[in-house]
């Protein structure tokens, strides 16, 4: 199945339930943080505009928005954060892209590289398994909002790419250059999204022996719930009785 997982519904549902716990603010602001180094004015920064519906979608006070920008753009003092990113493999030989905003790079690989493997994985070296990825805009939609005909004919006049059915939902991706355009042209025609991001999109999938499944997921959940993850990629094609009891 090319250009999509099932890993990226998952997330959605996973990061539904930190949301309720506050968890996924930590995080948006840590993006936010890092985008307003590019500026501080969203109409001219596309990752801080974002950054920015993301937090209001999980409805971030406006005040923790505006701290995080200014935090950015080194009018507020804070930690200095850096972005990393780590590649590796999973048991079985799924790709896995760990993306981390850390203030202690030292301790963040360590503490990645045990995750990987205790879990039956193991690190790679950087680009081991990029070229397995391209960025695209990737925007989830419940299935009963909107037809897979509507979907298109809005993704079509909006420069966007692709409709697919996720089961429950809907993934549309598009390039980069026309994630706004897209999460525009939803919001006039009045479909709701259930999530909205510029993210790294496995070019193909990949099944792998059901023996690993559980240790996958497992490392997957360790690597997502990891204080400074900000996000988890990988090509790995869960079955619909892992998906479901993930659900």
């Amino acid at each position: 199945m090319s250009g999509h997982s099932k890993w990226h519904t998952i997330k959605h549902k996973k990061a539904s339930i930190d949301a309720k716990r506050g968890k996924i603010f930590t995080r948006l602001i840590k993006e936010i943080l890092i985008a307003a180094r590019g500026g501080g004015d969203p109409d001219s920064n596309a990752r801080l505009r974002t950054a920015i519906t993301a937090a209001k979608a999980v409805s971030m006070p406006s005040d923790n928005i505006k701290r995080a920008i200014m935090r950015g753009t080194g009018e507020l003092e804070g930690a200095t954060i850096e972005e990393v990113s780590y590649e590796g493999y999973g048991p079985g030989g799924a790709a896995i892209i760990v993306q981390c905003a850390t203030d202690n790079r030292v301790r963040t690989v360590s503490e990645i590289r045990h995750m990987f493997s205790k879990n039956g994985g193991n690190m790679g070296e950087p680009n081991s398994v990029a070229w397995m990825f391209e960025r695209k805009s990737q925007i989830l939609i419940e299935g009963d909002k909107a037809t897979e005909d509507q979907l298109t004919e809005i993704l079509l006049e909006a420069g966007g790419d692709d409709v697919q059915n996720s089961g429950d939902s809907w993934t549309l991706l598009s390039a980069p250059e026309a994630h706004d355009s897209v999460v525009a042209a939803l919001a006039a025609a009045k479909i709701p999204t259930l999530s909205a991001e510029v993210a790294l999109v496995p070019k193909n999938t990949m099944a792998i022996d059901p023996k690993n499944a559980a240790g996958m997921m497992r490392l997957l959940e360790q690597l997502e719930d990891y204080d400074d993850t900000q996000n988890v990629y990988t090509n790995y094609e869960p079955d619909e009785s892992t998906v479901e009891a993930m659900a």
